[in-house]
């Protein structure tokens, strides 16, 4: 169910279930939704899933599906925000607003091949000066960009 200032992270087939619970347990700290694409790399009553989640799984608002076409016809985004190391415009200067689904590709592949031509214009980049980094971690990244869409929703 959306909600006002609705922020919906979105994991494309994920496969670290630390990076998950993570996810999950500040998705509850923000009110975000999950939302998961399967496949998924675990098992969803996994120990490492629940244990980086902590006791904060049992509020999370979560919603699976079996596929990205699931995902768009059940939920119609309006308005999607693709997170990606192929992105060439930094995230602080997209415009997020309320029921944003922010997309993040899973850990080893990012997201699938189609849709770098597809959401071409709807892909953002962390900036990342270091000259040995290659991407950052999945947890970390979910929280750099909730957290700025978070701000321009409530804040700004």
């Amino acid at each position: 169910m959306k909600k006002k200032n609705q922020i919906n992270i979105v994991l494309m087939s994920p496969e670290i279930p630390q990076n998950t619970g993570a996810v999950g347990r500040m998705c509850v700290c923000l009110d975000a939704r999950l939302i998961l694409i399967r496949p998924l790399g675990f098992l969803l009553d996994q120990k490492n899933l629940k244990r980086a989640g902590l006791d904060y799984w049992k509020f999370l608002d979560k919603t699976i599906y079996d596929q990205w076409s699931d995902f768009l016809k059940i939920e119609q985004p309006q308005q999607l925000f693709f997170a990606s190391t192929k992105g060439e415009k930094p995230y602080y200067n997209f415009q997020f607003k309320s029921n944003i689904y922010v997309i993040f590709g899973n850990e080893s592949r990012g997201f699938p091949a189609e849709f770098y031509d597809i959401y071409k214009k709807q892909l953002y980049i962390i900036p990342m000066p270091g000259k040995h980094a290659r991407s950052h971690n999945l947890a970390n990244a979910v929280s750099i960009i909730a957290y700025e869409a978070f701000r321009q929703i409530t804040w700004s």
